[in-house]
């Protein structure tokens, strides 16, 4: 994305265009920048940001990352046992694996692929919009590596 359109993308959904917002997002669009294809920590995101901005303080990108994922623009998971990660893949129908080795995670599309793709037994008068689905195992690599 270029920095025009993320500038652009920023105004629309309404929040203020900083240097700091943009690397922040090109941080959670780009794995080359973190070295965490797909699902970045809050900590890559602020190394990859220092390297591009200087200074910025862990807390200012928990800010960003927050404002962010308020206005859509990435999303946040935090598997049990890790801390929070953020993606670019918004908007979509989809669910995680996560590594219980190394703790890799990847996408998985939904089965279904329509919102919220499960249904519930017995819903308790909710009106279900969205299903949060984290499958559990072992990567190729940690299958075929010494196990813990």
């Amino acid at each position: 994305m270029t920095p025009d359109a993320a500038s652009q993308l920023l105004r629309e959904r309404g929040l203020r265009v900083t240097a700091q917002r943009l690397a922040v997002l090109r941080a959670v669009q780009d794995p080359d920048a973190t070295g965490q294809p797909g699902h970045v920590t809050a900590d890559a995101v602020a190394e990859a940001v220092r390297a591009e901005v200087g200074a910025i303080s862990l807390q200012a990108v928990y800010d960003a990352l927050g404002a962010l994922a308020d206005a859509g623009l990435v999303r946040r998971i935090q598997p049990a046992g890790s801390p929070a990660r953020f993606e670019a893949r918004v908007g979509d129908n989809h669910h995680h694996v996560v590594c219980r080795g190394c703790g890799r995670i990847a996408d998985v599309d939904c089965a279904v692929g329509a919102a919220p793709c499960l249904t519930p037994v017995d819903d308790r008068g909710f009106t279900i919009d969205e299903a949060e689905v984290l499958y559990w195992g072992h990567c190729p690599q940690c299958r075929t590596g010494p196990q813990p």
